[in-house]
């Protein structure tokens, strides 16, 4: 391969020397070898003026002067090598005849700059990496290439440098300006490094994702524990703190879950619901008072309130009177004893009785069999109106359930007020639950106006006990039968003037079906259970034994 000045030979230079290697645009070497060119000058034709901008603030030399300096330079070569035993020459061809701009540079560690300042005066920079090599002489030189051109031309690097550099184009532009090495770039081809600020911007940006994952893990998290996890629960059968939860009328999983939350005897809903669906008899909690304590589990709270011992409401049974109801009302209530019982006095028509319970003559207490047999929420600080008004509802709904006003008529009775004053009787008098179809048949029967047992009269013991307010065994018929009262049903023929108490579902689920046996009369030997009889003399024969077991005891 062929290339300018490079010839054969050892190599003349120092090993320190920057031009370590190369033998001058000439070739020529220590030894006298001539130049490529045959020893005479080469002559370049004279070349346009060019500018290299911040070679040295404009300084510009024509290249006439070329060849003088190069000579000087030549003589100072062989001084500085002469100790060494080399030589350096330029091949004075090199620089032609034409004109060129020429920068020098001193610096106070070289020798070429030093002797090149003496000559020629200036500043010298080659002392910098980007100086070397030597500028290349006019037949090899080359104009800078232009750019390359594009179809678009985004313009200044103002938007995306700006936002990655963490900073602003003119920011960057005065950090050019402040570096003294910036004019370089024309000569060494190194671009001079700005200061970087990508550190910046990369923290911003990984806080930025970084922040933007956690969220998106925190929030993923806690879809999946709300629609896949379980549900939050305490541990335990609670904190020893007693708490009241009133749990309304026909009130499902989720409304009892979010009333015991709100109380804060569970920690969620859902962990109720749960645990109430697993129990198997869960779903009979029923509405009403509980005392339960706080943080217990959900498991651990649905047993308790499966639990008599929870229940904190009031419980009225079924045959209990009406006076009974309110001294207990009064007592739940914290008021003085009576008010209840006022209330349903004077506000009887207030508190939603039907139609057919209205203007009934005779009536000890309107309010008699609608005060429906029931746990309910009575808690301190309600009014007495309040919770009547509750229970006749709750009578209300019951009776149209089991078909009241619609049966009646099929039964020989006159409206559903008489229906249901036949339940009363059955609860009263019927002492189990498989009595009281029996007990039913007894009184339809009785109430027959031409029945050869006792001719239209009831005279059930329970009629009278009512209106005395008594529950006694031990009545004499003489007795009975002087007592003038519409409620003496063995003074007066046929049903009393309304209920004597109110009965249950039972009871008037067999006021509604009566046997058909033929019974008129019945007895309970054991307090337990009732033995029914169709004659007078069959009834006496039993009444003569219970006397007997009684005697004897």
């Amino acid at each position: 391969m062929t290339e300018y000045g490079r010839g054969q030979g050892s190599e003349p230079w120092h090993p320190e020397d920057p031009y370590y290697g190369d033998d001058g645009w000439g070739g020529q070497q220590a030894n006298g070898q001539q130049s490529p060119y045959g020893g005479q000058p080469q002559h370049y034709p004279e070349q346009p003026q060019q500018q290299y901008g911040g070679w040295n603030d404009g300084q510009q030399a024509g290249y006439g002067q070329a060849q003088q300096y190069q000579q000087q330079y030549q003589e100072y070569d062989q001084q500085y090598y002469a100790g060494q035993g080399q030589q350096q020459s330029y091949d004075q061809q090199a620089w032609g005849q034409g004109t060129h701009t020429h920068v020098q540079y001193t610096d106070p560690q070289d020798p070429y700059a030093q002797q090149a300042a003496a000559y020629g005066g200036g500043d010298d920079y080659y002392g910098t990496p980007d100086a070397y090599p030597p500028p290349e002489p006019p037949s090899r030189r080359q104009a800078e290439p232009e750019p390359p051109q594009t179809d678009w031309d985004p313009g200044p690097d103002q938007g995306e440098r700006a936002f990655f550099a963490g900073g602003d184009a003119d920011a960057d532009e005065e950090d050019e300006d402040d570096d003294p090495r910036a004019g370089r770039k024309a000569r060494g081809g190194k671009k001079p490094k700005k200061k970087s600020r990508n550190g910046c911007a990369c923290l911003v940006l990984v806080l930025v994702f970084g922040g933007g994952i956690g969220g998106v893990g925190y929030f993923g998290w806690q879809f999946y524990q709300n629609r896949f996890g379980p549900a939050p629960d305490y541990a335990g059968d609670g904190n020893g703190t007693q708490v009241t939860v009133t749990i309304p009328k026909g009130a499902g999983g989720y409304v009892i879950g979010q009333k015991l939350k709100e109380a804060g005897v569970v920690e969620s809903v859902d962990a109720f619901v749960s645990a109430q669906q697993s129990n198997p008899k869960g779903k009979t909690i029923q509405d009403g008072v509980y005392t339960l304590e706080k943080q217990m589990s959900a498991a651990s709270a649905v047993e308790l309130m499966l639990s008599p011992k929870s229940r904190s409401n009031l419980i009225f049974a079924e045959g209990m009177r009406n006076s009974k109801i309110y001294e207990v009302i009064d007592t739940r209530l914290g008021v003085a004893a009576g008010t209840t019982a006022k209330v349903a006095k004077n506000d009887y028509k207030k508190l939603g009785l039907p139609s057919w319970a209205l203007n009934h003559a005779n009536l000890k207490d309107p309010l008699e069999g609608f005060l429906y047999p029931s746990s309910y929420a009575v808690t301190k600080g309600q009014k007495p109106e309040t919770v009547l008004k509750e229970m006749v509802t709750r009578a209300n709904d019951k009776y149209e359930e089991l078909g009241l006003t619609k049966k009646a008529k099929s039964l020989g009775l006159d409206n559903p007020w008489q229906l249901l004053t036949v339940a009363s009787l059955v609860q009263a008098e019927g002492v189990s639950h498989d009595d009281f179809r029996k007990m039913a048949e007894v009184v339809y029967n009785r109430l027959k106006p031409g029945n050869p047992e006792t001719y239209g009269s009831l005279e059930f013991d329970s009629t009278y006990n009512y209106i005395k307010n008594q529950s006694k065994i031990d009545l004499s018929i003489s007795e009975l039968r002087k007592y003038n009262n519409p409620y003496n049903t063995y003074y007066v023929k046929g049903l009393p003037p309304g209920p004597i108490d109110n009965p249950g579902e039972d009871a008037i689920k067999g006021a509604l079906d009566p046997t058909h046996d033929g019974w008129y009369y019945f007895i309970s030997l054991d307090g337990k259970t009732s033995k029914f009889t169709k004659t007078l003399a069959e009834h006496n024969k039993l009444v003569e034994e219970f006397n007997a077991s009684r005697n004897s005891n």
